[in-house]
């Protein structure tokens, strides 16, 4: 799964664009507005943490210092959550 997953987001160019992307939706937040990310592996985490780190402080608030997880029991329910975070940020 993670071979399929690496090769796919090479192929892809899945994390060559969301650095912008983040960027252009935070600046689209209205006043108070949440920009909220779910990421499913480490590369998309590190990507949206290190957008929202330097975002914060320039008119933004991080309201995830460390990212949201899902439960033993939300993993036992649903197991595709396992990988699963969310991050959250807040234009003030």
């Amino acid at each position: 799964t993670r071979t399929f997953q690496a090769i796919r987001i090479v192929v892809n160019g899945e994390l060559e664009g969301l650095d912008e992307a983040l960027r252009d939706a935070a600046a689209s937040l209205n006043l108070n507005g949440v920009l909220a990310v779910l990421s499913y592996h480490s590369g998309e985490d590190r990507a949206v943490k290190r957008a929202f780190r330097d975002l914060a402080g320039d008119g933004y608030v991080e309201l995830t210092k460390k990212p949201v997880t899902p439960s033993e029991e939300e993993v036992r329910r649903n197991p595709r959550s396992r990988s699963a975070k969310l991050r959250a940020l807040q234009r003030r």
